[in-house]
């Protein structure tokens, strides 16, 4: 049978999800702990290959398995040998033919960008620290000239073939600061922001690119007007530095 599974994983000390020779992945996790469980070779896909550092809350991976009992004790025999970094959350059989990266309608990441001026170590595994004050206003409004079917070249580059088009359907921004009540960090340590972007695909490493330009408008570096010139230009060069891994977290993927 077929199965699909909502996967969580802290991807701070993983080389990405795709299986790499001599570096520990997030498939390779997920395909040990289900041959332990199964005694079978299981072959693990997944709706986003996420790049080294990159964590997941809702990450969508479908397997095929000759597993007699029940879903529910395969969920619970896999949270049970896989690593503490990773986790099923959700399990069922999905339909013959399913495949997550294929079947996605759409994909959306949150960056988590902490601004202060001292860093929050409980956050550092989760968040970019930015001590240098940020114009969320700016930010936003250089950040709606990502919305629709344009050509993304300046943010990335193309997984497979030359094809840089993709369709965001939403890039916001938003104080998240709510995300760590009680933590202290609302009450004059800073504010954390989070950008969510959902597009039908991304390009390799366009959501990082594409929030490090956004920063550098936030500080002032770059105008919206500037924005928009790198946007239509095409030209890879004309981004900002791109924004560190640890901030972004695969959210949600729609079917």
């Amino acid at each position: 049978m077929r199965v699909r599974a909502l996967v969580a994983y802290d991807g701070t000390d993983y080389s990405g999800f795709q299986r790499q020779v001599g570096a520990p992945t997030v498939q390779e996790a997920l395909e040990t702990a289900l041959g332990e469980v199964t005694q079978e070779s299981v072959c693990v896909w997944a709706a986003g290959r996420t790049d080294a550092g990159v964590h997941a809350q809702g990450q969508v991976i479908a397997f095929d398995t000759a597993w007699r009992h029940g879903v529910e004790d395969l969920e619970r025999a896999m949270n049970a040998v896989l690593p503490a970094d990773a986790a099923v959350r959700e399990l069922e059989v999905a339909r013959p033919g399913f495949h997550p990266r294929y079947d996605a309608r759409s994909r959306r990441y949150r960056y988590l960008v902490h601004n202060a001026p001292v860093r929050w170590p409980i956050a550092r595994r989760f968040s970019l620290h930015m001590p240098y004050p940020l114009d969320m206003g700016a930010m936003q409004r250089a950040a709606d000239m990502l919305v629709g079917e344009q050509d993304f070249a300046t943010f990335g580059q193309a997984p497979q073939g030359e094809i840089t088009v993709r369709r965001v359907a939403s890039a916001v921004w938003r104080d998240a600061t709510w995300l760590c009540s009680g933590s202290g960090a609302g009450r004059g340590e800073g504010r954390f922001l989070a950008f969510d972007i959902e597009a039908n695909a991304f390009l390799y490493r366009m959501v990082r690119s594409i929030v490090g330009t956004l920063l550098d408008v936030g500080q002032g570096r770059m105008s919206v007007g500037d924005f928009e010139e790198a946007l239509k230009s095409c030209e890879r060069g004309q981004a900002g530095k791109t924004a560190a891994p640890h901030g972004l977290c695969l959210v949600h993927v729609n079917y």
